[in-house]
């Protein structure tokens, strides 16, 4: 819930910060400069606030910014639990809770069983993680099995797991990477239709109205079709970051459960 606040909180915030600026700066430069054009019987010239001044490229605009907030936040925190997570030890932490609370208890013994507690105990911050999600079901599996090599299949299909959720994850950036194209083609239909609507004023001499609205049409696309390609290419950065992941995650876990349980079957 806290994250689709936050989202829905950048969403406004990219709506104000767009729309004050279209207000301010955008439209009132782009109506000078095609008004200085009209009155000198010139084309209007090839300005960024022209290209920008329709109301498709300002809703582009807008799904440009929430679309980078949505990719590097989720970036931010792939980062920041690679950084932080795989640097610890959470199994060795977790035997060492147990021994503690062994000490506590008066027995002596600490079992894999103990050590699941321990890491069940660690702040909720944590547990949802996928690090430590994985690691504590590929725990779990050995606990209820008793075998080494269920424990790994656990943990492959616990990597899996977090690799589809975070594909579903991705759903709304790739939504709005599909949807600017389509806000772009919707711009290019508007212009030519008004094109068309003044064909009367062109045939008469005085295409002006026409090659406005012809510019709307290209303008729109054009803009659209940048953008989509920056949100693309940091799509890709974002998927890159998660299967590095995932891959951590699968070597962090055969690093430091599937060694230490299978010395402590060869032991038994």
């Amino acid at each position: 819930m806290g994250t689709m606040i936050k989202n829905l909180m950048a969403l406004v915030v990219s709506v104000i910060v767009v729309h004050v600026s279209y207000l301010g700066y955008i439209r009132p430069q782009a109506s000078k400069l095609i008004d200085a054009a009209r009155a000198a019987g010139q084309a209007p010239p090839r300005d960024f606030s022209i290209i920008l001044r329709d109301y498709e490229q300002e809703v582009c605009i807008i799904l440009l910014l929430w679309g980078a907030f949505l990719i590097v936040s989720k970036c931010v925190d792939v980062l920041r639990e690679e950084r932080y997570l795989f640097s610890l030890d959470l199994y060795k932490e977790a035997e060492e809770y147990a021994i503690e609370k062994a000490r506590e208890s008066g027995s002596g013994d600490v079992s894999q069983k103990d050590i699941l507690i321990g890491l069940d105990s660690l702040p909720s911050s944590l547990r949802d993680t996928a690090l430590l999600s994985v690691l504590r079901a590929g725990l779990r599996r050995y606990l209820i099995t008793g075998n080494v090599q269920n424990a790994a299949d656990a943990i492959e299909s616990g990597v899996e797991a977090v690799g589809s959720r975070m594909d579903a994850e991705n759903s709304m950036i790739r939504y709005i990477i599909w949807a600017i194209p389509s806000i772009g083609f919707l711009g290019t239909v508007r212009g030519i239709g008004e094109a068309l609507s003044q064909a009367n004023q062109a045939l008469s001499g005085d295409i002006g109205g026409m090659t406005g609205s012809l510019g709307v049409a290209f303008n729109s696309t054009f803009v659209a079709l940048v953008i989509s390609i920056v949100l693309m290419f940091m799509l890709h950065q974002l998927q890159r970051v998660q299967d590095g992941l995932l891959v951590d995650t699968q070597s962090y876990c055969e690093e430091k459960l599937l060694n230490r349980i299978s010395r402590v079957d060869e032991a038994a």
